[in-house]
């Protein structure tokens, strides 16, 4: 199949917005009404959102590409992650594109995530084209949203061509976009003449030699890994020799032994390929994001892709409990290391080293403990059993103070709650920007919090708030570290004994404070199986059978009632651990335990 385009009648976008914003939904009814479907083809809710996490999560995780045609046109669509954690994903692929279709929620107007993935397109030369989106929502104010993101333009220095940035109102979950509020609404015809009209066709030549960087990988079982970019000059074809020139400098010639390219969601082979266009080579067995590809005739090297440096790190190692080896087929540090060494080739938002003096061990360091915890989940589906360590901040010295990550947090909460918040965000270190309640009661609030004060914050954020509250936050620098910060106020249960937990046990346990584990749970020494509600750890016994006697008595005999116990996901076990404590993941089971519980403490805790 020939796929070669005039570069005039190509337009590469990136769909970009906080999370939640409508992304994923638009996109959806961008293709349905590209007519890429067939007529009588079931299409799934989020079609785009096709890994396991996302479906379960309902966020987007990877950047994803797609293309529509429109009249004559040919549009690649890639879709962003709009979550912070994720936001190496959207710094890759803007190289790959001409415009950024920001998508902005016509009632929340601009959030932390806007602001970050705007300047980054800006820095770039981009210029944006905004779709005030979800405009049938009852309390949506689409105007003050478009003044909130021209004057977000103006703070993050725009120039005076990108403040004269498009816009377009628009329903995606409803499929349509009008250029006026009075307008009626049909379909997302305007938003594809607008793409057409506004968005710049990609420069590049298709006589020229040929030219390319490999802005994100996949892997085929058949043909090994692939690199996808946009072609920056000339044209490819299938079988052609191209040079891979990487980060060192170092060359090599390789054979290319596919081609592919985007319909809709599905990846089509052809035999060639030109400039503008976003395509997927295979036949590089060692390309890595960032190498350029080039003609053998005309080598040169494009400039590295450089990433925001991550945040947060944590210690991966061997799993050591009594139960290592039930659950989990890989449970080696061999294996652990080669699974991260694989991840860190596909993806370089994550940082991978050995820890000085210890072979139990890796530290891996990425933007926030949502980034980590999607590894750690993909992990363990794939039959590892691993322990992790408490998540600890990244600092680093300038000019000899010590400086600590922060993070642009901003909060929505009902009126009655704001005091709350502020307080806690406080005792953390917080420092409130601006406050702000609507005529509706919705209070909103803008702090910057060091970044070790979010940690283990979120999910009592929601219970503080009766799940009302709405936190999101992105990093925003580097500051002067702001002292010691309480850690977690109550201390833990610990198993003394190895066996099943019994119901009689745990409804004596529980007047001490709330249990991790049901009856018939198998529990061992040293594994935490409940919070204690006092400030001190206390080790207990949750095997402890009742005596039981040959004498009856009518009404003797107490009914137990258990409170359900605290179930924890993988984000939620890795923010509640402390220092001494890790968390044990095996493919079906999350559990907590004291590093080390040495006789002396035991006995000591347990008077």
């Amino acid at each position: 199949m020939t796929y070669m385009h005039d570069p005039q009648k190509i337009r590469n976008i990136a769909i970009v917005a906080h999370i939640d914003h409508g992304k994923t939904t638009l996109l959806d009814n961008l293709l349905k009404q590209g007519n890429i479907f067939r007529e009588h083809e079931k299409i799934p809710e989020r079609v785009m959102d096709s890994y396991d996490q996302e479906k379960e999560r309902g966020i987007t995780i990877f950047a994803k590409h797609t293309c529509v045609y429109y009249k004559d046109f040919k549009i690649n669509i890639i879709d962003t992650p709009g979550h912070a954690d994720f936001s190496g994903e959207v710094e890759r692929v803007l190289g790959m594109v001409n415009c950024v279709l920001l998508l902005v929620d016509a009632q929340e107007g601009p959030m932390p995530q806007t602001r970050f993935v705007l300047s980054a397109a800006l820095k770039m030369g981009l210029k944006p084209i905004v779709v005030l989106n979800k405009i049938d929502r009852p309390h949506a104010n689409p105007d003050r949203a478009l003044n909130l993101t021209f004057d977000l333009f103006l703070e993050l220095g725009a120039n005076d061509d990108q403040l004269d940035f498009s816009y377009i109102y628009a329903s995606g979950v409803n499929g349509y976009a009008i250029q006026k509020v009075a307008d009626e609404p049909k379909d997302l015809t305007p938003l594809f003449e607008l793409i057409i009209k506004k968005a710049p066709a990609p420069s590049g030549n298709l006589d020229l030699p040929f030219l390319m960087q490999a802005a994100t990988l996949s892997y085929d079982d058949y043909v090994g890994r692939q690199a996808c970019g946009r072609i920056l000059e000339g044209k490819i074809n299938k079988n052609s020799t191209v040079t891979r020139v990487d980060r060192k400098g170092d060359h090599k010639n390789h054979k290319i032994v596919r081609i592919e390219g985007h319909l809709g969601l599905k990846k089509i082979e052809i035999e060639e390929a030109g400039a503008g266009d976003i395509v997927t080579l295979s036949g590089i067995p060692e390309v890595e994001i960032g190498d350029t590809l080039c003609d053998s005739n005309h080598i040169q090297q494009l400039p590295p892709i450089t990433l925001g440096e991550p945040t947060v790190s944590v210690e991966f190692l061997i799993n050591t409990s009594p139960f290592v080896g039930r659950d989990g087929k890989h449970v080696t540090m061999n294996k652990l290391r080669e699974r991260l060494v694989r991840e860190k080739r596909a993806n370089i938002s994550l940082k991978i080293e050995d820890i000085p003096g210890r072979d139990d061990a890796i530290r891996v360091s990425g933007r926030g403990e949502l980034h980590l915890a999607v590894l750690i989940e993909a992990m363990r589906r794939e039959g590892y059993e691993l322990a992790v360590s408490k998540p600890k901040v990244i600092t680093k010295e300038m000019d000899g103070v010590l400086m600590e990550p922060m993070e642009n947090v901003h909060v929505e909460v009902p009126e009655n709650f704001s005091g709350m918040i502020i307080e806690d965000l406080s005792k953390r270190k917080g420092e409130m920007r601006s406050l702000q309640t609507s005529e509706h009661g919705l209070t909103t609030m803008q702090f910057l919090v060091p970044t070790r004060g979010l940690m283990g914050y979120r999910s009592e954020f929601l219970t503080r708030t009766s799940g009302l509250g709405i936190l999101t936050s992105i990093f925003e620098s580097f500051w002067p570290w702001k002292g010691d910060m309480a850690g977690r106020s109550r201390g833990v249960m610990i198993s003394n004994s190895k066996g099943k937990a019994n119901g009689y046990a745990l409804f004596n346990l529980q007047e001490r404070g709330k249990l991790f584990v049901t009856p018939t749970d198998e529990v061992y020494e040293g594994m935490i199986v409940g919070e204690h509600s006092r400030d001190n750890d206390l080790v207990v016994n949750a095997t402890k059978a009742k005596q039981l006697t040959n004498v009856r008595a009518a009404g003797s005999d107490e009914n137990i009632l258990l409170t359900p116990p605290i179930l924890f996901t993988l984000e939620t076990a890795i923010d509640y651990i402390e220092e001494d404590e890790l968390v044990e993941v095996t493919p079906h089971f999350i559990r907590l335990r004291k590093v080390h519980l040495t006789e002396n403490e035991r006995k000591r805790q347990s008077r």
